[in-house]
């Protein structure tokens, strides 16, 4: 019998994608700008928003690390992922097309990005993400392995080498990429395998990682604005002004963590909600694909019409309509994909069924 999915982690996946949608609102559509070019309390309130969602992605890789480590790796997974990664870059190409949006001129050498999206990083989450699967029944048996001692050591020098030096040192480093690579996955991954086999469920866990998180987010924020604020009345400082809104700044991973914590100790009943729940959370990568579709992401700002509410505190209630719109189209689509995929799948086994027995006919009539 198949195992229910946990509804906390389920939970956490859709809050994960919600975040990851606003960053791309606040971002794409120049709601929030560096405190260097806009110091007003307006856009103070965008970077606190910023600062609260900017750990989406790092959630999605703790999850990741939390239960493929005790999962069966599955070489049919790695087809069904690049599978729908390939469907949705055609498909929104082929729409955006169909519709006038863009013409096939402007494109150009665009092509090779949407005919081959992971090795071009069309979607960079998708593409290091197919990578970190392919370790990690590597990562898995190294878990496995390792004392909590080492795999902690281990743990402990990934971070000061991709996180803790890129903190303190306030240069752009050659080796740093923001957390936009598969480095830093490994570093979440691993993080995700250690609270699995050794963190703690014990009462109040779950409140202390939502203090945890909700500090680390005021903190990384305080450190930005204020850097910021420096850097528009003395020049100095830029580097501290943009580097805690990068997934692998230190305060970011640690609110991660916070929120990681937050969830994974959070009862919820067994129901309706649950099971709505369950339901929408295998939906949510479908929801990133549909809407970082790079032909989505330069008509962001128009399709939305986010011109209207630049400098305004009308991008409040905006953005949260927007967000629920792109969350809810970008599941519907998804769960016709899915349906589409799961017919295919089901023709191909009856296909290959009616072929091997065909072919135990023949050998049984040729005896």
């Amino acid at each position: 019998m198949k195992a229910k999915r946990q509804a906390n982690f389920e939970l956490l996946r859709i809050a994960a994608m919600l975040m990851i949608i606003a960053l791309h609102y606040l971002n794409m559509g120049q709601i929030f700008l560096p405190y260097s070019v806009d110091a007003s309390l307006r856009n103070h309130v965008a970077g606190l928003i910023e600062s609260f969602c900017i750990v989406g992605v790092n959630c999605y890789v703790l999850i990741s690390g939390y239960f493929m480590t005790e999962s069966a790796w599955k070489p049919a997974r790695v087809f069904s992922l690049a599978a729908q990664v390939l469907f949705y870059s055609l498909l929104v190409t082929a729409v955006m097309l169909g519709a006038g949006v863009v013409r096939v001129e402007e494109l150009s050498y665009e092509w090779l990005r949407y005919l081959f999206p992971l090795e071009s990083e069309h979607y960079w989450f998708a593409s290091h993400y197919l990578v970190l699967y392919l370790l990690s029944p590597v990562l898995a048996a190294g878990v496995e392995k390792l004392s909590q001692k080492t795999l902690r050591s281990v743990i402990a020098f990934l971070l000061l080498f991709f996180s803790v030096a890129k903190t303190v040192i306030p240069v752009g480093l050659v080796m740093d990429h923001n957390g936009y690579d598969y480095g830093w996955f490994l570093c979440l991954f691993l993080t995700g395998a250690y609270l699995r086999r050794y963190g703690t469920e014990k009462p109040g866990e779950g409140k202390k990682g939502a203090l945890f998180y909700v500090f680390m987010c005021l903190f990384g924020w305080a450190i930005a604005a204020v850097c910021g604020v420096a850097e528009r009345r003395t020049g100095a400082l830029t580097y501290y002004g943009n580097a805690p809104y990068t997934y692998n700044y230190f305060t970011v991973f640690l609110a991660s963590v916070g929120l990681f914590c937050l969830f994974r100790n959070l009862r919820l009943g067994e129901g309706r909600t649950a099971d709505w729940i369950r339901r929408l959370a295998p939906y949510t990568f479908g929801v990133y694909l549909l809407h970082a579709h790079s032909l989505i992401f330069r008509n962001w700002t128009e399709f939305f019409g986010m011109g209207k509410v630049q400098g305004t505190w009308l991008f409040i209630p905006h953005m949260i309509v927007c967000v629920a719109v792109v969350y809810v189209l970008g599941t519907a689509v998804d769960y016709l994909r899915a349906g589409l995929f799961a017919r295919i799948e089901a023709c191909a086994g009856r296909a290959l069924t009616k072929k091997r027995k065909s072919g135990q006919a023949d050998d049984d009539q040729s005896v």
